[in-house]
């Protein structure tokens, strides 16, 4: 049974927040992501794409074809102006190490949704950062599980305190992925935490907040020694009350029965567990699940949920950027900014692999408007924000 889908954003049972009003949306880049996930999302939420570029182009006229995008550009140049004429959303998918030189074309005070990771490194991640800020660009950078409707529900339940106070969080991945899908990662040094785990990580952060220091070990499999890193221990340190752990295998090639792809958190007054259904035979996926236990009832309860991570998840990374381009006075929790926070999360954890000491995270992101970028950002000993 595959991942429960569905064919209307009125079928989702945890909604994203929307704009009043679609915004006009031009890609570039449309690889497998885009084709796969970002379109079929943006059609059930009604976000009209109205141009395409690629560096591949005989790619992007197949796609725009296929998704009826209608216009297809030759440069990015000629995009740009396309997407100035219908002011807009840029919605950028190209390799991580590319997308500074791709931020600098666009219009400045423009709406800007990235594609993950923001950037391969922390050096990047504050080039990044220092070009929408300089450009007065409204930001975001497309980590989804935090918009998957089960996550919704489960941001729900904790903030409105059905299971008390937050003291344990368990993420446990255990499968076979199929590598041969991404060819662009074998060649690189920075593989499992930085495209994968960087998911988790950010989500946990969505839920509970920056840690105080992070414990890492990320290594190799015997059987896969072309791929840096396929399997991730790590610790997040939130002081002496509150447990975060997560467990990663990707070379589990044992047969679909002992998969493992569970969410599990636990507070003072009850526990919530969630079925990732994506995870299990990927990408073939089975349906998510969403339970939870509270002391004063006694028994676990499924809590229904419709639409997956993928693709409904995708909706709410570009419907909040519409709204925040609407109200800046919106608190869009994909922006650049909290983004920049996961990036030094995700940095210290690759610095630990090399035996590294673990290293202070200090709270809080510049804004805009602080010429230093530095001075309130989120910062590590050694990892700082633009200054």
């Amino acid at each position: 049974m595959a991942v429960d889908n569905v064919s209307s954003i009125d079928e989702l049972t945890y909604c994203p927040e929307m704009p009043e009003k679609p915004r006009n949306i031009v890609s570039i880049g449309v690889g497998g992501i885009v084709q796969g996930s970002h379109y079929p999302a943006y059609k059930l939420a009604g976000f009209p794409v109205k141009a395409c570029y690629d560096l591949n182009h005989d790619t992007a006229v197949k796609v725009a074809e296929e998704w009826g995008v209608p216009h297809v550009a030759e440069t990015v140049a000629e995009l740009v102006e396309y997407g100035k004429q219908y002011d807009a959303v840029f919605d950028i998918a190209v390799p991580a190490n590319a997308i500074p030189e791709i931020l600098v074309q666009l219009p400045d005070n423009a709406g800007v949704l990235i594609q993950k990771p923001m950037g391969e490194s922390i050096e990047q991640a504050r080039e990044i950062l220092r070009i929408c800020h300089e450009k007065n660009l409204t930001a975001g950078i497309n980590f989804q599980l935090r918009q998957a409707p089960y996550m919704i529900a489960v941001r729900d339940l904790i903030n409105r305190g059905v299971i008390g106070e937050v003291v344990d969080i368990d993420h446990r991945l255990v499968g076979e992925q199929p590598w041969n899908l991404w060819p662009f990662l074998f060649p690189k040094d920075r593989v499992e935490i930085n495209y994968h785990s960087i998911h988790y990580i950010d989500n946990i952060r969505s839920l509970v907040g920056d840690p105080k220091s992070v414990y890492c070990k990320t290594m190799q499999h015997p059987k896969m020694r072309e791929l840096a890193q396929t399997r991730t221990a790590i610790i997040m340190d939130y002081g002496d009350d509150l447990r975060v752990n997560l467990h990663i295998n990707f070379n589990h090639n044992y047969a679909k029965k002992y998969q493992e792809s569970i969410l599990k958190i636990e507070g003072l007054k009850g526990a919530i567990r969630v079925k990732l259904g994506l995870m299990y035979d990927y990408p073939e996926g089975e349906p998510d699940r969403v339970e939870y236990i509270t002391f004063d009832e006694g028994e676990w309860k499924e809590l229904p949920v419709r639409g997956s991570w993928f693709n409904e998840a995708f909706i709410g990374t570009m419907g909040g950027l519409m709204k925040k381009l609407d109200d800046p006075s919106y608190e869009y929790m994909n922006s650049v900014e909290d983004a920049f926070h996961t990036m030094c999360v995700v940095e210290v954890l690759q610095e630990q692999r090399r035996g590294w000491h673990p290293r202070r995270l200090l709270r809080g992101v510049a804004p805009k408007q602080d010429p230093t970028l530095g001075m309130r950002a989120a910062r590590l000993w050694g990892v700082a924000p633009p200054g």
